[in-house]
C-alpha cells in the first residue's frame, strides 16, 4: 500500500505508557509538569528493544484459548426475551453485572505487567519529568498472554530498544522476556517468556465487533496491576495518526473505556471474555483519559502476531499504489452513485497493482467483497494478506464498476524495495529549479509562477508534456491546497496540459468561474513530484 492523506484530530493522541515514579494518586501532578498549553500531538513512547530476535520457525502456531473454550463467558441464563423485538435479549442488572464479574476474572490473568528498562534518555521522558538512574530509563506497559507456553503480544513502543524486559502475572509469577519480533507500523510486538501453563485469552472475531457494545479494557495503568475500565465501543475503523512510520495502518476500534498511560499493550474484549483488541493510544487534552481510547482490532493483531512467531518479522503483501479518500466533489466528477471508496493514484509500474490492470484514477470500492469507505480501511484490509496471496479488487472506472483480480507481491521483490525506499524519503532528488532565463508567468490570483517545460525538466520528471511550478505564494490558494513549487502540472480537470498557455488560459478561465460562483467546483489540478509520484489538489479561491 501507499501513504495516505490522513488528518490529526485537535486532540493530542498518544500512546499509554507510565513511569516508575508514579506509585501513588499524586501522579496526577506530575503528570501535569510540563505539559504544553492548549491541544498536544504526543507520543507516550516506551524505552524498546534491541536487535530483533529470530525465533525458530514453527510449522503451526496455535494462539488463544480458542472460541468455545473453558475461557470464554457463557451468556448467563437471566435473560428475557423482548415481546416485538425479534431475537434481540436484554440482560436484567444482576445479571449483567454477573457478566462483568465473569469476564473480569477469566481475563485479568492473562493480562499481564510489563516492566522496561532501557539505555539512555529519550525526549518524551525527560518532558514529563521522569528520571534516570545510573544512565537507564525505567517504563511500564501491559501485555497480553497468547499462549500457554509464554508468547505475549504488546505494543511495539513499549519494548521499543529495551535492554531488558520483566513480565509479571497476576499470581505474582515474575520472568524475564525476550524480543520475538516488532512491527512499527502496527505498533505491535510480540515477546516470550520460559515458563509453562500461563493463562491465555482467548480471541474474538473482529468482523463481529459493532459500534455500541459492551467491552472492558485490562491493563495496568498508572502502576495500578489488574485495572479493569468497563465501556462501549464508540466508533471503528479510526486513524488518529499516533504511528509514526511511513507505511504506518492505522484502522482501531475507538471506545469510552477508560484507558489511561500503562494500558498500552493491554486488553480490550468482549462481554463473552474474548479479545477483540489491543489498547495502544488516548486522544487527549490533559494527558489522561478524557474519553477516547484506541486499540488495534484482533484480526490484524493475530495477522501480524502469526507472522512475528514464524519469521521474526511481518510478511505483508502489497499493491504498490498510494491511495487518497473520495470526496463528494470527486465522486461526482467520476460518476459514483454515492460517496465511497478510495482513489489510486502514482500506481507503480512493474508492481502488483500496475501487473494486474489497475490505473491511476480508478477508484477501490470493495477488497474481497468488503466496502471501503477510507484510505487507511484499504490499507488495514491488505495489511490481513502476504505475499502471493490472490485477492478480489471491486473498482470504479469510466462510469462502471469492474473486478480486477491482483496477486500480491512483497517488499522483498527488487521493484518493490526500491518503491518504499522511495517512500522512505532515501531516493530524493535535488529540488529542481526554473529553466534559467525563463520568463516566469504569475497567475496573482492562484497564487503561483508556471513556466514552459524544457528537456531537462522533462527527463528529470519522465514527463512528455506540462507546466513547471516555479513558485507559490505563502497563503495563496496554490498553498493552502497543498502545492509546493518545484513540481509539474499534467492535467487540469483530468485534462492533460500540453503548453504553458494552454495552462494559463485555463487557470484564468476557472478563476473567472469561481469569482462569479464561489460554490462552484474547484479545480482538480494533477502533479508529479520529482521522485515520480502522481499527486491530486482540489484548488479554489
Amino acid at each position: 500500500m501507499g501513504e495516505s492523506g490522513n488528518e490529526t484530530g485537535a486532540r493530542g493522541v498518544h500512546t499509554c505508557m507510565t513511569d516508575h515514579r508514579i506509585q501513588r494518586l499524586t501522579w496526577l501532578a506530575l503528570l501535569s509538569v510540563g505539559l504544553l498549553s492548549g491541544i498536544m500531538l504526543t507520543i507516550w513512547l516506551s524505552p524498546g528493544a534491541g536487535p530483533m530476535q529470530r525465533p525458530q520457525q514453527v510449522d503451526r502456531v496455535e494462539i488463544g484459548a480458542q472460541p468455545g473454550a473453558s475461557t470464554r463467558i457463557p451468556v448467563p441464563s437471566g435473560m428475557t426475551d423482548v415481546v416485538g423485538l425479534g431475537d434481540v435479549r436484554y440482560l436484567d442488572v444482576l445479571s449483567l453485572n454477573e457478566v462483568f464479574k465473569q469476564v473480569a476474572g477469566s481475563v485479568t490473568p492473562a493480562v499481564v505487567f510489563i516492566q522496561v528498562i532501557s539505555d539512555g534518555p529519550q525526549e518524551v521522558l525527560r518532558r514529563f519529568g521522569q528520571q534516570r538512574g545510573r544512565g537507564q530509563t525505567q517504563s511500564a506497559g501491559s501485555g497480553v498472554v497468547l499462549s500457554s507456553d509464554g508468547y505475549i503480544v504488546t505494543n511495539n513502543h513499549v519494548v521499543e530498544d529495551a535492554t531488558e524486559i520483566w513480565v509479571t502475572l497476576q499470581d505474582k509469577r515474575q520472568f524475564r522476556a525476550e524480543v520475538v519480533g516488532t512491527d512499527p507500523t502496527t505498533d505491535l510486538a510480540v515477546i516470550r517468556v520460559e515458563g509453562g501453563d500461563l493463562p491465555a485469552v482467548a480471541l474474538g472475531n473482529a468482523d463481529d465487533v459493532e459500534v455500541g457494545e459492551w467491552v472492558l479494557a485490562v491493563g495496568n495503568p498508572f502502576r495500578l496491576t489488574s485495572t479493569v475500565t468497563a465501556g462501549i465501543v464508540s466508533a471503528l475503523g479510526r486513524s488518529v495518526n499516533v504511528i509514526d512510520d511511513q507505511l504506518g495502518i492505522e484502522s482501531f476500534i475507538q471506545t469510552d473505556a477508560a484507558i489511561n498511560p500503562g494500558n498500552s499493550g493491554g486488553a480490550v474484549v468482549n462481554l463473552r471474555g474474548e479479545l477483540v483488541g489491543i489498547a495502544t493510544a488516548i486522544a487527549t487534552e490533559s494527558g489522561s483519559y478524557q474519553g477516547y481510547g484506541f486499540a488495534v482490532p484482533v484480526g490484524l493483531m493475530e495477522r501480524v502476531v502469526r507472522d512475528l512467531i514464524r519469521y521474526g518479522e511481518v510478511r505483508r503483501g502489497y499493491l504498490g499504489v498510494s491511495i487518497l479518500p473520495v470526496t463528494a466533489v470527486e465522486a461526482e466528477r467520476f460518476g459514483l452513485p454515492i460517496v465511497e471508496g478510495v482513489l489510486l493514484q502514482n500506481v507503480q509500474r512493474g508492481l502488483a497493482g500496475a501487473e494486474a490492470g489497475l490505473r491511476d484514477g480508478d477508484v477501490v470500492l470493495a477488497v474481497e467483497g468488503r466496502p471501503v469507505f477510507e484510505p487507511n480501511e484499504l490499507q488495514s484490509m491488505i495489511a490481513l494478506y502476504s505475499p502471493g496471496d490472490r485477492i478480489s479488487l471491486r473498482i470504479w472506472r469510466g462510469g462502471e464498476e469492474q473486478t480486477v483480480p491482483v496477486v500480491l507481491k512483497g517488499r522483498d521483490d527488487p521493484a518493490y524495495d526500491e518503491w518504499l525506499s522511495d517512500l522512505g524519503g532515501s531516493a530524493q532528488q535535488t529540488p529542481v529549479i526554473p529553466p534559467p532565463n525563463v520568463e516566469i508567468e504569475e497567475l496573482s490570483e492562484w497564487g503561483a509562477g508556471l513556466v514552459g517545460l524544457d528537456a531537462r525538466i522533462r527527463d528529470q520528471f519522465g514527463v512528455a508534456h506540462g507546466v513547471f511550478v516555479a513558485f507559490v505564494e505563502s497563503d495563496g490558494p496554490f498553498s493552502v491546497a497543498g502545492l509546493t513549487r518545484g513540481q509539474v502540472i499534467t492535467h487540469l480537470d483530468g485534462e492533460p496540459v500540453f503548453t504553458l498557455e494552454d495552462a494559463v488560459s485555463r487557470l484564468r478561465a476557472a478563476a473567472e468561474r469561481l469569482d462569479s460562483d464561489p460554490d462552484s467546483e474547484p479545480v482538480l489540478v494533477q502533479v508529479r513530484r520529482v521522485d515520480g509520484a502522481f499527486l491530486f489538489f482540489e484548488v479554489t479561491l
